[in-house]
């Protein structure tokens, strides 16, 4: 199995989503997280499967996403690496999402 590196992002992410689902429905909310897991995992095992993102800063390079299974409009950013996968961040589609990472990568400089 790969390995799943989760960026300190990904934990405030899943918590912030995770929450918002819940103020509509608990249940859904619980399916979310388990999804999300899943998801990782598939993609350390096989992180080819995501479509590679077309963002213009180059510190995004390399970036691929993928769709939450069963939530299609929460999107997981990752980075495949040589034991698996480096998870980058998991944002709503209809955010600004190449600003966000930008903004996220620049701060590890």
């Amino acid at each position: 199995m790969g390995e799943v590196i989760k960026r300190p992002l990904v934990i405030r992410d899943l918590i912030e989503l995770a929450t918002y689902i819940a103020s509509d429905n608990m249940d859904a909310s619980d399916r979310f997280l388990t999804a999300a897991e899943e998801t990782f995992k598939q993609l350390a095992n096989l992180p080819q499967i995501g479509k590679l993102a077309q963002f213009s800063h180059p510190l995004l390079a390399g970036v691929r996403q993928q769709a939450i299974k069963g939530f299609r409009k929460y999107l997981v950013f990752y980075r495949p690496t040589e034991k698996g996968v480096e998870i980058l961040r998991v944002i709503h589609g209809a955010r600004d999402i190449e600003a966000l990472l930008e903004e996220d990568l620049s701060e590890d400089e």
